[in-house]
């Protein structure tokens, strides 16, 4: 039995020696898992072979074991490298401590708080928006005895001063400021964005109103102009757009029949009015869905399309009052629609006849005049007092000079005795204290021009839109009869035009349904210095002569 043990030995001894020779012929990429399969498939070939080839050893191996007792040996076996390197055991230990992170964000509100101080501080009991509460408020300030002793006192200062200015002019000549403005002029526009009629049979774009709050909303009323042309299957739908996103309408309105104007409410904005191809005046309340609150009775309505309607200053904000080529402008109250509370027939006779009424197609009104203002189809301007219950006599005077339809009405924000009109292929800029022509027009275009406004920061701005698709920018202190920009917008005609209050953004509505938004230049929403005494100084020279720049 010895002998057999000792060549297992033989053997072992042999497949270390072959296990160190073949370390140099492993890769050097193979691990210790590879090493020790390879060493026990070679001393397994190893026992198998001897088994094979001696019969002897398979016979004893076969044979029982005995036994006996023996001494105790100590026996030392050093370690070998080589088996150490194969059997060696590989335990992960972490030492480091456990670690955790924490993040957060919180964003803080802003809160911007500021008060109206344009014509003076007010009560807090006093709207400033409505002019009666106002006047009746300066009357009573005016008869305190504390105010007349203040003027008293200050008039002697102001007269003083008054007359140090006779005796040498202590101000600068605004003629040589004006030159340097204009050779620093370098107005500029282009196109950021279009807002498309969703609808396969496109319509014409035919008011824009932006909301009065939330600058990233526009309302846009879309109606066919062309009589008894409107193509089968037109939808009758209007859209709320929001100009950040611009691949789908914020919101739907769904007349019973197409918008041809459309106004938001800015005492509620979320109320809008609108103005029918079939006559009737509706409103909407985007807080109760697409469907209209209420419209006005058939039997009491216009009898044509409704061109223009405008939301009236009062308290409730409630009043509305709307123009139609029926020759009739017609007062409404939101409360109760089933028929107008005034009714005035703009007929020139001033008898009341509707078969002599001139045809509106545009309107305007201002909060803080006495007097609202229509355009007509006969190319007039026809004055109206607005408080009808108390006059005799509504129709007040009329403004001729165009040849065609005003399409477009508008006072001057800071001059409101001034006011734009726009018509057959001029722009003129009127005052109501000279009835007899325009103080200022420009030259005749080769096309119709379609609608028109005033820039709301600078006062000798506006924009008109012509049939060619061009956008035309004046300026009347650096030019009268020439724009000082045209811009191509698109092909097909531009119906509608519209700026934003906030910052000049100006949209213009197309005859094919789409609406383009226009950033203009710093030059053309920034209002220059002295500009306003120049316009002043500007009308005050036309008044004078009563010329008008035409061809």
């Amino acid at each position: 039995m010895k002998h057999e043990l000792a060549e297992v030995i033989r053997l072992l001894e042999r497949s270390v020696h072959l296990l160190r020779e073949r370390q140099t012929h492993l890769s050097l990429a193979q691990d210790r898992d590879a090493r020790i399969g390879w060493w026990c498939e070679e001393l397994r070939n190893l026992i198998i072979h001897k088994f094979r080839t001696n019969s002897a050893f398979k016979m004893d191996i076969d044979h029982s074991c005995d036994f006996s007792e023996s001494a105790v040996e100590h026996e030392d076996i050093p370690p070998d490298p080589a088996l150490q390197e194969i059997c060696g055991s590989e335990v992960n230990t972490e030492l480091s401590k456990d670690m955790t992170e924490v993040s957060t964000m919180t964003s803080f509100e802003k809160v911007s708080q500021g008060i109206n101080h344009v014509e003076g501080g007010w009560a807090k009991m006093i709207n400033a928006d409505d002019t009666e509460v106002t006047a009746r408020y300066k009357k009573k300030y005016l008869k305190d005895e504390h105010c007349q002793h203040t003027i008293m006192e200050t008039a002697s200062v102001m007269e003083h001063c008054n007359q140090c200015k006779e005796a040498e002019d202590c101000f600068p000549d605004l003629k040589d400021e004006k030159v340097v403005q204009e050779m620093e002029y370098e107005p500029a526009s282009r196109i950021i964005s279009m807002l498309r009629d969703p609808n396969k049979v496109k319509r014409t774009a035919t008011s824009l109103s932006w909301h009065p709050l939330d600058y990233h909303k526009l309302a846009v009323a879309y109606s066919c102009l062309e009589f008894q042309r409107a193509p089968k299957n037109m939808s009758f739908d209007s859209y709320i757009w929001n100009i950040e996103i611009c691949n789908k309408p914020e919101m739907t309105l769904k007349p019973i029949s197409p918008l041809v104007c459309l106004e938001y409410n800015h005492k509620d904005t979320h109320i809008l009015i609108g103005g029918s191809y079939n006559g009737q005046i509706g409103y909407w309340d985007t807080r109760s869905g697409s469907q209209p609150v209420q419209m006005s009775a058939t039997e009491h309505s216009h009898k044509d399309p409704v061109y223009k309607v405008i939301w009236l200053q009062t308290k409730i904000g409630t009043e509305t009052f709307s123009a139609s080529t029926d020759g009739q402008v017609l007062f409404w109250d939101i409360r109760n629609m089933n028929e107008p509370t005034k009714r005035l027939v703009l007929d020139p006779s001033k008898k009341g006849n509707r078969e002599n009424a001139f045809g509106a197609v545009s309107m305007e009104f201002e909060n803080s005049m006495a007097k609202f203002l229509v355009g007509t189809e006969q190319g007039l301007v026809v004055s109206c007092n607005r408080k009808l219950e108390t006059t005799d006599d509504p129709i007040v005077c009329m403004y001729s000079g165009h040849h065609g339809p005003i399409y477009a009405l508008q006072r001057n924000p800071f001059f409101p005795k001034n006011f734009l009109t726009v018509a057959d292929w001029t722009a003129r800029i009127w005052s109501e204290d000279i009835k007899e022509s325009s103080i200022i027009s420009s030259k005749y275009h080769m096309t119709y021009l379609l609608d028109g406004c005033w820039s709301p920061v600078r006062p000798s701005v506006f924009f008109t839109v012509k049939m060619d698709g061009t956008l035309d920018v004046w300026d009347i202190l650096f030019k009268e009869k020439d724009p000082i920009l045209s811009l191509k917008v698109c092909d097909e005609a531009l119906y509608s035009i519209r700026v934003r209050d906030k910052d000049s953004m100006v949209c213009c509505g197309s005859q094919l349904g789409t609406v383009r938004l226009l950033k203009m230049s710093p030059d053309l929403c920034t209002l220059q210095k002295n500009e306003k005494a120049l316009v002043s100084e500007e009308s005050g020279v036309c008044k004078g002569i009563q010329v008008e720049h035409g061809p």
